[in-house]
């Protein structure tokens, strides 16, 4: 059976295979935990679903424009204008049914067939397989080797050519959490305005920043810098609304109606009742925000400490709700891949491989997830590293030496998080 050239641009998710045979072991009966999800455990604030069972009731279920209803584009545009310090109108927002759905609006709307994209890692798995359908190429560019999560500006800037199309960011960053200091983000700006490059500024976990501050948008610093942004965000994560499915891009009236565009001859209109919960968040703050965000600061300390303590180098996330230690000391040639594959099947633990991220070195553990749960977890983790550490010639490499060879071929993850895009390393 032929499929279309860009089917095989997708490469398999490292996540969903983990996921997949965690619940196979799950059904198996036994006592799997997870440390893979990238979703809040809180249910969505009071109001989101009083609003969302209003509007069922209400009867008035129905297609709305392909750019989303005007009441929630304005909702938007006004909270914009608040929390990015640069005022937005209407026009400038097109609703989507989800951030990954505005990312990829964007990435169709502006990257041609063999335009590159730059994208500063560790990244987001889909970030690579988006620019691949959209006949793009990623490319790749190794973070600061200090400690695996800061950008490297000078090979990101080393890394632009002629066919450089776009930077993708991501801060607070999925998998670290990394926040990206002012001066990072005004080189970035700065490259884009001097390379005449888009900015595809994923702002996905901006409200879940901890110890006071922000994650500062490109749109907050200059006109220049704005006129050359698109803002990707949503409510599955710092509104826990995972299950409404409702995102939006913010950018250029003409970006946003191209997207709009797009949409409408694609997916359609976004869910009318999702659009209208999202705008009764926007427009009053729901409280269980800011419990959510003090309760996962909390666990980021208390998951930060034990991990110190178990001799794991891991840089402290400023924001999201993921840790990404360096865990390099205990790989052999199967690289982080293999690591988990042997903490799932030895300890029953679920954590994701920086190779998915473009960092073999790397796992991410996600603290969205009870402190019970997360002090169990952090138990196995050191059961298995204790083992690791006994076994001759099970690790025996020194930290930053494991092989980006591909898993062994008898692996149900063979072939996973081998991405063929250019990788700058200068």
């Amino acid at each position: 059976m032929r499929f279309a050239r860009r089917i095989a641009r997708i490469e398999p998710s490292i996540t969903l295979a983990l996921d997949e045979r965690a619940k196979k072991m799950r059904a198996a009966g036994r006592d799997v935990i997870s440390m893979a999800v990238g979703e809040p455990d809180f249910p969505a604030p009071a109001l989101v679903r009083a609003a969302a069972i209003e509007k069922v009731q209400s009867g008035d279920v129905r297609y709305t424009p392909a750019a989303g209803t005007p009441a929630l584009r304005k909702a938007v545009a006004e909270h914009l204008s608040s929390t990015r310090g640069t005022p937005y109108t209407s026009e400038e927002v097109t609703i989507c049914h989800s951030a990954k759905h505005a990312l990829s609006g964007a990435i169709f709307a502006l990257v041609e067939e063999g335009d590159e994209v730059l994208v500063p890692l560790p990244a987001w798995a889909s970030y690579f397989d988006l620019v691949r359908l959209a006949g793009g190429t990623p490319v790749l560019v190794p973070p600061d080797r200090s400690d695996g999560v800061r950008p490297d500006l000078a090979a990101l800037a080393r890394a632009v050519t002629p066919r450089t199309r776009a930077v993708m960011i991501n801060s607070p960053n999925n998998p670290s959490g990394y926040v990206f200091t002012r001066a990072e983000i005004e080189a970035v700006a700065r490259l884009a305005i001097e390379r005449n490059l888009w900015i595809l500024s994923d702002e996905i976990y901006r409200a879940l920043v901890y110890e006071g501050g922000e994650a500062l948008s490109p749109v907050s610093l200059s006109k220049e810098a704005r006129a050359r942004t698109a803002i990707i965000d949503g409510a599955s994560k710092a509104f826990a609304m995972t299950g409404y499915r409702i995102g939006f891009l913010a950018a250029p009236k003409e970006l946003a109606a191209a997207v709009a565009k797009l949409h409408s001859q694609t997916t359609g209109s976004p869910n009318a009742v999702s659009q209208h919960a999202f705008q009764a968040g926007l427009e009053r703050h729901p409280p269980e925000m800011d419990v959510m965000r003090a309760a996962f600061a909390e666990r980021r300390d208390y998951l930060v400490q034990g991990l110190s303590e178990l001799g794991l180098p891991c840089a402290r996330p400023r924001g999201a709700f993921y840790v990404f230690p360096d865990v390099s000391a205990y790989l052999d040639v199967r690289g982080s891949v293999g690591f988990c594959e042997e903490l799932l099947e030895s300890q029953d633990l679920v954590l994701i491989p920086g190779a998915a991220f473009g960092v073999d070195t790397h796992v991410r553990l996600s603290y969205a997830l009870g402190r019970d749960t997360i002090q169990e977890a952090l138990r196995r983790l050191q059961v298995f590293l204790s083992a690791k550490r006994a076994s001759p010639g099970s690790a025996g490499l020194q930290p930053g030496s494991a092989s980006s060879s591909p898993s062994s071929s008898s692996s149900p993850l063979a072939g996973h998080g081998n991405h063929p895009a250019r990788s700058k390393n200068q």
